[in-house]
Parts: structure tokens; sequence; C-alpha cells
């Protein structure tokens, strides 16, 4: 791809975190102490997974309109909070053992009604060491993807609401990172196993209502913003941005997404913690306060597109020290590309 015919903008170097941790870690030492896991996320976990799969039971006899109501109002904060602890799976912040972090992922995923723990973790995991690289970071648009939602306020419409639609089509571009191994078929069999059983034992609508909970967790909705909201370039050439606001009681705090970026290894009850002990650092950088704004923004502004990213070539070969990047399976992403 070349970047700079595509639309996007294009920065010649590589990704900003990793020099700025460095820069943070050398003046305040003590977030390291924030480092570390929280087994206590493996609570909300289960009682969200209850939640939802309750509620699902609980509408199966209900009328349509009352289910995608519910969805909209109560299922897409579930899902999202859900979709949340699959991201602190994703990083290994709830258990020190890898294989408890790949159980709770899956766990989570249970409700969401389409396994994606498992192949998140990999695909994420990419993004944080590599962001804004076109063939491995997902969280970027595919050129063909971009160009056809353009500006246009309906396309932008219809590509959030049907958002889970267009990330599912693009890991096929992204050829150097492995699409199936045994955990994401465990994750597929997991899931696939609990939407039939839900829908055999208690129909159809129960199922509907974990589905479009989904869609509207991270689609047409004020905390489907948060796609728009981490890296979409608003203030460039500032490319990853914070929320601070109420949205983040129920995301587990990820709208510190400068604070996460930098240090990966700390868990989301501690993200504020981390602007806190460096102020001057994150105080001067723009930050979104409203994700409804953001939403509307985004719709209607002409200026503002699936283009509006920074993409880059260079990767950041050059050995990574790991005490300046805490997350060693973000180092390891690295250094098997290298390979």
């Amino acid at each position: 791809m070349n970047a700079k015919n595509e639309g996007y903008s294009f920065s010649a170097t590589s990704e900003p975190h990793r020099a700025r941790t460095r820069e943070i870690l050398s003046l305040h030492p003590e977030i390291r102490q924030l480092m570390g896991k929280n087994p206590y996320t493996f609570l909300p976990i289960l009682a969200v997974v209850a939640l939802q799969t309750g509620l699902a039971v609980a509408l199966k006899d209900q009328a349509w309109w009352l289910i995608f109501l519910m969805a909209y109002i109560v299922g897409a904060i579930a899902t999202h909070a859900l979709g949340m602890m699959v991201h602190e799976c994703s990083h290994n912040l709830v258990f020190k053992r890898t294989i408890f972090n790949y159980l709770s992922g899956v766990l989570a995923n249970l409700p969401m009604a389409v396994p994606s723990s498992v192949s998140f973790k990999r695909y994420h995991l990419k993004h944080h060491a590599f962001q804004g690289v076109y063939e491995l970071d997902a969280d970027l648009a595919s050129n063909w993807e971009a160009k056809l939602v353009g500006n246009s306020s309906l396309r932008k419409t219809l590509w959030l609401l049907l958002f889970p639609v267009f990330q599912v089509m693009r890991p096929p571009r992204l050829r150097e990172i492995k699409p199936v191994d045994g955990w994401i078929l465990f994750n597929f069999l997991a899931v696939f196993c609990f939407d039939v059983s839900l829908y055999i034992l208690f129909g159809p609508k129960a199922f509907m209502y974990l589905f479009l909970s989904l869609f509207f967790s991270v689609g047409l909705h004020p905390l489907g913003a948060r796609w728009i909201q981490e890296h979409y370039l608003v203030r460039p050439p500032q490319e990853t941005y914070s929320y601070y606001g109420p949205f983040n009681l129920v995301s587990l705090n990820i709208g510190y997404h400068n604070e996460h970026h930098d240090f990966p290894s700390v868990p989301w009850n501690r993200l504020p913690k981390i602007k806190e002990a460096a102020p001057e650092w994150y105080g001067h950088l723009f930050a979104h306060k409203s994700l409804t704004r953001l939403l509307f923004q985004f719709l209607f502004d002409p200026n503002m597109s699936l283009h509006s990213r920074m993409v880059r070539k260079e990767r950041g070969d050059e050995p990574l020290r790991t005490e300046f990047t805490p997350d060693l399976e973000i180092l390891s992403e690295r250094q098997n590309v290298k390979a």
C-alpha cells in the first residue's frame, strides 16, 4: 500500500507510545508499581455473563420491539463491558497464568453471540506493537472499506450499524497473522455450543437479544463512538486520544487510551492513576469528553472519514528494552514478525 496516495495521513516515524513510555518512566519510575494483574476482574465477568444470559432467557417470549429496545439500552452496555473484559484477558491482566486468561476471555465471550475473544487477542496485540502499519493493524479500515464509505453521512451511519461485519472482513488482508489455531477453534466451538443451546432451549428471541446487543455495543450507539475516539485524527498529528467521561464506568476505563497504549501492563482499575502520576504528560493532550458528541461529529462532519487515521511503514525494528515496554506479549509480537 502507498499510504500517501490512499487518503490516510502518513507518518515517517514508528508508533509514538514506546518512546513516550521510556520518557515517562525515566521521570516517574513509581508507575512500575501499577503494573500487574487484577484477578478481581473475574467477578464482573461472572456477573455480566449471568446478567446477559438471564435477560436473554427473560425476553424469550416478549415482543420484538421490547427485545430491540432492551438490546440497545441494556444489552449494548453489558456486551460492551464484556468486550472490555475480553480486552483485559487479551493482555493477560486478570490472572498470572496465560491459560486462565484465555479461559476467562472465552467465558466473557459466551453471551456475545459471535466467537471473538482469542482472535481479538491475536490482532489486538499486533495493533499495539504496530499501530498504523496497514499490513498488521486490524484497527485500520481496509482501503476498499474507506473508499466505499467515503464522507457520506448515510454511508458512515450504515458502516457503524454494520461495524461487526466490516471487522470480520479485515483479517484476510493481514497475511502475516495466523488466522486459525487450536485456541481459536476452541473459542469458536464454545460460543457455537452456547448459541445453539440457547436457541434450542429458549428460542430465537433469546439468541437475537444477544446478537443485537453485540451489534449495538460496537455500532450505531454512543459506545460505538469509542472506535472513533481512540485513533481518529481530530487534532493531528496526535494519533491516540483518551476519553474522560462517565462511560468509563461501564468500559473498564478503556477511555484512558493514551495511558493504556503507553502502559499496556497496567490493569483497568489503575489506569487513572497513570494520569495522576504524570499529569504533565497527559494534561496537554487533546481528550474527548463526550462520546455522543463525537458520534454526531463523525457522522455529519464531511472532513471526517475512515481515512482520518495515521498510517506508517516504519515498524520500529530496533531492539526493544523490556523494561520500557513492559507488556512482554507485545514485545513478542514484534519479534515474531521480524523473524
